[in-house]
């Protein structure tokens, strides 16, 4: 397995144990509704911002934050089913775009 294979593979379980950290109550408050979600996601991205990150760091863990989701989370809203319908039908380089675009809208 490459190096860049075991790194995204190792990002996508830490983002699943604290998705799974999280607990089934905080999860689902925090995805119910989309203005929540955006707001949680507001505080990760500052966090990210105050430990260094920079756009790009912050778009590539949208990302894998993205796919996460599509994989493993029913959409709750019109906003995130929309969402989740334009990640199901982009390729890699527009699902870049989207995770920018994301965290625009977050930032």
């Amino acid at each position: 397995m490459s190096q860049m294979n075991e790194g995204t593979t190792k990002d996508m379980n830490k983002i699943e144990e604290t998705a799974d950290n999280l607990g089934t109550e905080k999860k689902e408050a925090i995805l119910q509704n989309f203005d929540t979600f955006t707001d949680y996601l507001t505080q990760k991205v500052h966090v990210g911002k105050k430990l260094g990150l920079n756009e790009e760091q912050l778009a590539a863990a949208t990302k894998k934050v993205a796919s996460y989701l599509a994989k493993n989370e029913e959409p709750r809203n019109r906003e995130e089913k929309v969402l989740h319908e334009l990640w199901k039908v982009s390729s890699e380089e527009e699902k870049e775009v989207l995770s920018h675009l994301i965290l625009k809208l977050v930032a």
